[in-house]
């Protein structure tokens, strides 16, 4: 900046005109630069996720019924469906069966239940289903699908009544994890098919429901889910069944609820959810992976049919990711999908 005419008045006016330019000047060039002037912070660096990168998706033969809040686990090459809501909204007990080899749907033995937002996992040839809510709320019951008889059989029940809860298997046990009973828990328990038992173990650093659960490497990773405050965690939680603790990890690059989670290999992925003001869904395509070697997360190639109410089976390094709603809330889908991260 310059004046047009020299100035003429008395000399300590100049300087103080001066000084005054001068620091106008200097504030500009912190500024421009992003520095920090006496007593300011230095300014906040960039903050963006990495973008997307690995990963291929797989269109597979869709389901024979839409479905969300859905109980998922594979046995035998087999993804078995379990439960959830049906189009008209009603808890279901219907269970399907997708044979991979054959890409191919079936029905099977009806689950005994008529359940939403369970939990599944498969242990020693058998699949489960534990907890959920049927018509009136949230219940304690433990399902085993025998495939070879084509049966269902009530096991022990949970040491409390869940719903929207995650459920791994490790080192033969099943893992029940969180979720909601009236208020949303960070519970841990674990079941003993042999002596047909549950344990109650040390629950997680932060109650959560509609969470995303895997295991890598003999630990359990808890991603995301919702609190009743925050719709959207990104907290990442590791437990150690070796010394029964939980350890707080790197927060997840997006927060949400509603997920998927899954191990494969030596890394934790989560996928799709809700809770998403940036999509006219309401709802997440995101896929993120976690490698607990680095403690990071890698932001990988976006679901085709981006969906929340999922759960996921793992087979070799492919991850299965049937049914589940297309909208935020309600919007039940048949879309059938596969992620390979290799």
């Amino acid at each position: 900046m310059a004046l047009r005419q020299p100035y003429r008045g008395p000399k300590w006016i100049a300087i103080l005109l001066y000084v005054a330019l001068a620091a106008m000047v200097g504030f500009g060039l912190f500024a421009a630069a992003g520095l920090s002037g006496p007593g300011r912070a230095p300014a906040a660096a960039s903050s963006a996720p990495p973008a997307a990168q690995g990963g291929t998706w797989l269109a597979l033969a869709p389901m024979g019924e839409p479905r969300q809040e859905i109980g998922v686990a594979e046995v035998g090459g087999v993804v078995y469906v379990a439960g959830g809501f049906r189009g008209d909204t009603a808890p279901t007990g219907t269970t399907e069966a997708y044979d991979i080899a054959r890409d191919s749907w079936r029905f099977v033995a009806t689950l005994p239940e008529a359940l939403h937002h369970p939990g599944a996992a498969a242990l020693n040839g058998k699949a489960y289903v534990v907890g959920g809510y049927d018509a009136s709320g949230a219940v304690d019951s433990l399902w085993e699908y025998d495939p070879g008889a084509d049966r269902w059989q009530r096991r022990a029940s949970l040491p409390t009544a869940r719903g929207a809860l995650a459920a791994v298997a490790l080192d033969g046990r099943l893992y029940a994890i969180g979720g909601d009973r009236g208020r949303p828990v960070g519970e841990l328990a674990a079941y003993d098919p042999q002596a047909d038992a549950w344990e109650t173990l040390p629950a997680m650093r932060h109650g959560r429901d509609h969470l995303a659960a895997g295991v890598v490497n003999g630990r359990i990773y808890i991603a995301g889910g919702r609190n009743g405050r925050d719709f959207a965690m990104t907290v990442l939680e590791e437990y150690d069944p070796a010394t029964r603790t939980w350890t707080e990890r790197a927060a997840m690059l997006t927060g949400r609820s509603g997920i998927a989670g899954a191990g494969v290999g030596a890394r934790f992925y989560v996928f799709g959810g809700e809770g998403n003001r940036g999509h006219p869904q309401g709802i997440f395509d995101a896929v993120e992976a976690y490698d607990p070697a680095q403690n990071a997360w890698t932001r990988l190639a976006p679901m085709r049919t981006p969906r929340h109410g999922i759960n996921a089976a793992v087979v070799g390094t492919r991850v299965y990711l049937p049914g589940g709603a297309t909208v935020e809330g309600f919007g039940v889908t048949t879309a059938n999908e596969a992620f390979d991260p290799s």
